[in-house]
């Protein structure tokens, strides 16, 4: 059966990857209850991930830190779709395949930004041969000591902004809620309340799938960098992350966006977002 030639293969992928870039750090079917924190050059990223609070099953979120060489890596979300089981397959397979593409590709001859489209490219694939609805989102940004460049599949988002909260850069879901914010057509306030926010127009696992890469990006000294599934951008507007994760050691920030995001999950306030789901965040500065 393909189902079953698709899980070796992606046993396959793991093992291939994991001894190839030992110094990686992934995130599948996590269950967390704070983030964990690491070095990026001079920079510190901090991650967690957790199921929803309303559910037993596995958390369907993955996500990964990769490093590229000395001073430059890249941090990965993605959300799997396609019922439990499905779900995580595909965000935790799009991450390995992605890893994997970068420890086979020799960063003096080619380019971060060719890896990251053939991991893409390559997790595609393989999700689609999952077959039955499997699918995942995916946010990439890709980080050096001064830069950074998003690479982003249907709703998970990044976020940058500077150390006084100016917002410098937002992706926008490929949604029809986000497509109505793009066009003027909704504000976030609406947005964050409608009716078809769950919906996706554009995922890995798709044949007409397409890549956003976004353009190059000064990564100032004191700016933050925010990639999150749709667990935290459905239960915090991003005036609200942004005030949270602005300053302070990373892996608080990350902390207090957690627990605010899971707050609402649990605990619905009338006029605030509430929407019980896996979550995942990363936040690097």
């Amino acid at each position: 059966m393909v189902h079953e030639g698709t899980e070796n293969n992606s046993v396959a992928v793991a093992e291939a990857d994991a001894r190839v870039m030992p110094r990686a750090k992934l995130l599948t079917a996590s269950n967390m209850d704070a983030p964990v924190e690491m070095p990026l050059s001079d920079r510190m990223v901090a991650m967690v991930s957790q199921r929803s609070p309303t559910k037993e099953t596995a958390n369907e979120d993955s996500a990964a830190l990769l490093p590229w060489g000395d001073d430059a890596a890249v941090l990965v979300v993605a959300d799997g779709l396609g019922g439990s089981a499905l779900g995580e397959e595909a965000s935790a397979l799009a991450v390995r395949r992605i890893r994997l593409a970068m420890s086979q590709a020799d960063p003096e001859h080619v380019m971060l930004r060719s890896a990251i489209l053939n991991g893409i490219e390559a997790a595609n694939r393989d999700v689609l041969e999952l077959g039955r609805g499997a699918a995942t989102t995916l946010a990439i940004a890709e980080v050096t000591n001064s830069t950074i460049r998003t690479y982003h599949v249907g709703d998970s988002g990044i976020l940058l902004f500077g150390g006084r909260g100016k917002l410098k850069l937002e992706t926008m879901a490929h949604s029809p809620v986000g497509y109505g914010v793009e066009a003027g057509l909704l504000d976030a306030n609406d947005a964050m309340h409608h009716e078809e926010r769950h919906l996706v127009s554009n995922v890995v696992g798709d044949a007409n799938l397409r890549i956003e890469i976004g353009s190059e990006t000064r990564f100032a000294q004191r700016d933050t960098l925010v990639l999150a599934s749709d667990g935290l951008f459905d239960n915090l507007h991003s005036k609200e992350i942004i005030s949270i994760a602005r300053k302070g050691p990373v892996a608080k920030a990350c902390e207090a966006l957690r627990a605010l995001a899971r707050e609402r999950m649990i605990e619905p306030k009338e006029g605030m977002p509430s929407k019980a789901d896996d979550l995942t965040i990363v936040v690097c500065r």
